[in-house]
């Protein structure tokens, strides 16, 4: 549906760029880019901004005479209340995954506990921490982003361990977790689009990404292990009964409402962004989109990629294309699924997740860069 909606909006788009609208979406994009950081009431209603300035700028192209037909429109409507609930033509989304995982551990966290417990005991934080963000990261283009995403945010809230490693653990695992749902369609609409665009067969994406990819999440994860080691003295004695578990039915409602307002929302404004990524950056030479591709920390992946990949390119343009989205993905919460799944159970702030997501995802892209062009 997103590439339908997608090449719908394209045939409404003029070719000439027009400045006025052109200013007015460079306008949406950087106050969400900015607002942010610097308004705390922003930044603790982030999926209400979000959707506001994702509605801000379906108006702004109704006045342009893009969104103006009516069911074009009404398509659009539709994918922003659908898509959190249904994934790849299958009613199940995100939000029901969020709310059943939330039930689950909220009723069954007692032997979960325990088995997370033992296992610390047998092999340690740091080997513990390899193990889960590796298998997570090998294992979301399986069993889904949405799926990963949760156990993720789960199994990092349980650990013993102090704030700051639970930030440190959550932002470069959701990096993982990211690049490694990308292999195949199962794993995210990124890669389904990608897939359905060029015509490609299932596994495609990991013919030609997987052996940056792979290698990519055992890196992520060694250096997540590497990071966490220094809380290892925290758990001399330490029992999981001593860990409050302080969720609540109201509360697994509360962030399941908000995970689809946050979802809806960035439906909206990737569409409403679609205009100027038609007429600046699918113009842009693949070194140089790679780059341009950072405003996937704040835009919605899959409407980038039904702009910009096309069977036209080589596969080294597709490549570069679909690693900048991916790795930019990580360095804000709106950047992918499991960065908005994790924030919200863990409730970390865009500042707190900038922090380390930002200069993180930056030497990434910089690594990545090289082995693509150098």
């Amino acid at each position: 549906m997103v590439e339908a909606l997608f090449e719908l909006i394209v045939h409404k788009i003029p070719v000439k760029p027009e400045p006025y609208l052109s200013i007015a979406l460079m306008s949406i994009l950087a106050i969400v880019l900015i607002l942010p950081f610097i308004s705390r009431v922003v930044e603790e209603n982030l999926e209400y901004f979000f959707f506001g300035m994702g509605l801000l700028g379906v108006i702004i192209n109704i006045i342009a005479g893009i969104f103006r037909e009516t069911n074009l429109l009404k398509m659009l409507l539709l994918k922003a209340a659908t898509s959190p609930v249904v994934i790849n033509g299958h009613p199940i989304g995100i939000t029901q995954v969020v709310f059943i995982f939330g039930l689950i551990f909220l009723y069954f966290y007692r032997p979960i506990y325990r088995g997370i417990g033992h296992i610390l005991d047998k092999v340690g934080l740091p080997v513990f921490t390899f193990i889960i963000v590796a298998t997570l990261g090998l294992i979301s283009s399986f069993i889904s982003v949405i799926v990963t995403a949760v156990i993720l945010a789960e199994v990092v809230y349980a650990l013993p361990i102090d704030r700051k490693g639970k930030l440190e653990f959550t932002v470069y695992a959701s990096f993982a977790v990211g690049l490694g749902a990308a292999l195949t369609p199962v794993g995210e609409p990124l890669a389904t689009i990608a897939i359905s665009k060029l015509n490609a067969p299932f596994l495609y994406l990991v013919d030609i990404l997987g052996v940056f990819i792979i290698p990519g999440i055992l890196a992520v994860a060694a250096f997540t292990a590497y990071r966490i080691r220094i809380h290892k003295e925290k758990l001399a004695g330490f029992s999981m009964k001593e860990v409050t578990y302080s969720e609540t039915l109201r509360g697994v409602i509360e962030r399941t409402l908000r995970v689809y307002i946050f979802v809806a929302a960035l439906e909206l404004l990737g569409a409403s962004l679609t205009p100027i990524t038609i007429w600046y950056f699918t113009r842009l030479p693949a070194h140089i989109l790679y780059w341009v591709n950072t405003i996937s920390a704040v835009v919605d992946n899959a409407t980038l990629t039904a702009a910009e990949i096309s069977p036209t390119m080589t596969v080294a343009q597709i490549r570069s294309a679909l690693l900048g989205l991916l790795i930019s993905g990580g360095m804000l919460i709106p950047g992918n699924i499991p960065n908005i799944v994790a924030a919200g159970r863990l409730k970390i702030s865009m500042k707190d997740w900038a922090k380390l997501g930002v200069p993180f995802g930056l030497v990434l892209l910089i690594i990545y860069f090289v082995i693509l062009y150098f």
